[in-house]
């Protein structure tokens, strides 16, 4: 399972441009099952991405999204094997 943290380099102005292909990206991500979980950093200075599945999928399916693409943010991925989750999230385990 991987943490990835996306930080924005650039304006949220220009963040906003590619707001939609980035929302399209996602939802295929989601499709793919490679991501489960998303969400907008607080404050919004970038966002955050729970996936699963091998490390070099994960980079593929990233190096797709429209916010890479235009080198608009900058990622971490940290990698972690989860052991324990609350009711209702036990599919993470898997």
């Amino acid at each position: 399972m991987f943490i990835v943290s996306l930080s924005y380099k650039v304006s949220i102005d220009q963040v906003e441009a590619h707001l939609e292909g980035h929302i399209a990206w996602l939802k295929d991500a989601y499709q793919r099952e490679i991501v489960v979980a998303s969400g907008r950093k607080v404050p919004r200075t970038g966002g955050v991405l729970l996936a699963r599945g091998d490390r070099a999928t994960l980079e593929a399916c990233l190096a797709e999204d429209p916010f890479k693409i235009h080198d608009l943010a900058e990622y971490e991925i940290v990698e972690f094997e989860p052991s324990l989750t609350a009711p209702g999230l036990e599919g993470l385990l898997e």
